[in-house]
C-alpha cells in the first residue's frame, strides 16, 4: 500500500452563515443533506396528518 495518500481535509471549525446553510446545492454537500432532512420531515408530517384525518372521518 502507498504510505502517501491524497486526502482532502475539510475545515469544520469555521462558522457558517445562515445564507450559506440554506442555499440550494445539489450533490453530496452539507446543504443538500440539510434540505434532504427538511423534506423528509415535511413528508412524514403530511403522511401522518393524512392518516390521522382519514382515521377520524372514516
Amino acid at each position: 500500500m502507498d504510505s502517501h495518500h491524497n486526502h482532502q481535509t475539510i475545515e469544520v471549525d469555521r462558522p457558517v452563515s445562515s445564507g450559506e446553510l440554506n442555499s440550494w446545492r445539489r450533490g453530496f454537500t452539507p446543504q443538500a443533506e440539510i434540505w434532504n432532512g427538511r423534506m423528509a420531515m415535511f413528508g412524514l408530517l403530511i403522511g401522518l396528518s393524512c392518516l390521522l384525518l382519514m382515521n377520524s372521518f372514516f
